[in-house]
């Protein structure tokens, strides 16, 4: 009975060294974590975005903005209250151009010279990819949208309810 009773004190000295040791600093960052700011001070911290802004847009969000009525370089500056540049890449051009007769107003649109057409880097026509840090992102798509979510300091831009 002797030889229990220690082996029982030995295991419960051992279980609170391990409590002991468990405990973690929780406001030591993890590898790859970003703080979390203020979203009030979203442009002192974001300085490469400001006026005139460059919206980056998808094809779902061209597509939407028709089937809502919406003038796409006018509804931008009525949301973001400035001068805006939207730009199109190589991808969304492509992606335009083989989906056919049937969306010959989107490519009318995006051939209109306010529009800036920014080249590709990557392989493939997989319009998804061309992600920048320096863009408003502006898609309707919403696994896109939670790719970049996941991106910080990449803001989104959508249409809704006709706005």
């Amino acid at each position: 009975m002797g030889k229990q009773n220690k082996t029982r004190k030995l295991k419960e000295k051992d279980r609170l060294k391990s409590k002991k040791k468990e405990k973690k600093n929780p406001s030591a960052l993890k590898e790859g974590e970003v703080p979390q700011r203020p979203s009030c001070l979203f442009f002192q911290y974001n300085t490469q975005l400001g006026p005139p802004y460059h919206i980056l847009v998808d094809t779902n969000f061209i597509n939407f903005s028709i089937k809502a009525k919406l003038d796409l370089v006018q509804s931008v500056m009525d949301c973001l209250y400035a001068k805006c540049i939207p730009c199109i890449t190589d991808c969304v051009m492509a992606e335009i151009e083989k989906l056919g007769q049937k969306y010959q107003v989107p490519l009318r649109i995006t051939k209109d010279p306010r529009f800036q057409l920014l080249p590709c880097t990557h392989k493939g026509t997989y319009a998804d990819d061309c992600l920048h840090k320096c863009h408003i992102m502006a898609t309707v798509d919403w696994d896109l949208k939670r790719r970049i979510c996941k991106i910080p300091e990449v803001p989104i831009m959508y249409v809704s309810n006709h706005r």
